[in-house]
Parts: C-alpha cells; structure tokens; sequence
C-alpha cells in the first residue's frame, strides 16, 4: 500500500481589519473570530487606532488594529475567505470608494511572497502610504522588511507623507 504524505506549510499572513459604523469593537470581536475559524490562528494583535477617514473624509473615524495569523490556506483561499467573511458579517461593497463600511478586512503581507494579479494584490500596494496601517504595523514588527520596496516597517513610517492624526485607543 502506499501512502501519499502531505506537507503542510505554515505561512505568516498580516491582516487589517478596519471599519467605521456599527458597534466597531463587537464587528472587530466578530471578524477575528471568524479568521480564527475560516483562516488560521491569531498570533498576535495590534492595539485599536482610531483615524479619520481617509480619501473620503466626510464621514465617521475608523477603527482599525493589524493581526498576524498563522494559516494553512494559498493567498487566494485566505483573499476568498476574507470576502466571504465580510459578507456574512453583513458588509455592502459600494461603488464609491473609500465609503463608510462595517467592516473590512485587507491582507497587507502573506509572508514575503508578492502577488500582482486583477483579484490579489500583495503586499497590499498602498502600505507605505497610510500612516493608519503602518503605525499598527510598526507596533507588532517595527522591522519586517517590505519584499517590493526594500525598507523595513519603521522605515516606510518615517519616510510616510501621510499626516492623518492616528490615536491609540488601547
């Protein structure tokens, strides 16, 4: 008889999850339960920042916190996964961007791979342009080095022209 043996690996994946109506902290509750279950262990997570909006400024602050998970699934099963998961949290994609949401969740690092395809973008292409994403990052992993731009985490914050006031809630 013979037996096929599966390797399994592991892969770091770097997620926020952001939103700005409801009641933000129970959808936050709700959404790293649901990564848990659908994707793959939390590792760590960042502290909750609030910002104003960004792009679209008039409307309200969001929240936002980065988690590291450990998964099993491709890139494109965890991009699946994470669409899914803001569905069912009740999430109405809008054709203006930017536009207030009850949840949403980006992938910004699945380890050091890069992807450059119409339905996955990684790392997400607007990191080093978000204070609201880098200061969180900065938080878990000040020196995980961006695998396009060559720079460390703290780096891409120092050098970010972004000057949107991000607060550290807890």
């Amino acid at each position: 008889m013979h037996l096929a043996i599966r390797l399994t690996i592991m892969a770091k994946l770097i997620l926020i999850i952001g939103g700005n109506i409801g009641n933000r902290q129970r959808n936050f509750a709700a959404a790293r339960k649901n990564i848990e279950k659908k994707t793959g262990k939390i590792l760590r997570i960042s502290a909750l920042y609030e910002t104003a909006a960004w792009g679209n400024t008039h409307q309200p602050d969001f929240l936002n916190q980065v988690l590291v998970v450990e998964t099993k699934k491709t890139a494109i099963e965890v991009m699946k996964q994470i669409l899914s998961i803001e569905k069912d949290m009740g999430r109405k994609r809008h054709k203006i961007k930017n536009a207030p949401r009850l949840i949403d969740i980006d992938i910004l690092f699945y380890d050091k791979e890069i992807y450059n395809q119409p339905e996955l973008a990684v790392p997400h292409p607007q990191i080093q342009n978000r204070r609201f994403v880098l200061i969180p990052l900065n938080e878990l992993m000040p020196q995980f080095k961006h695998p396009v731009l060559n720079k460390t985490i703290n780096q891409l914050l120092l050098n970010c022209k972004d000057k949107l006031e991000v607060k550290k809630l807890y």
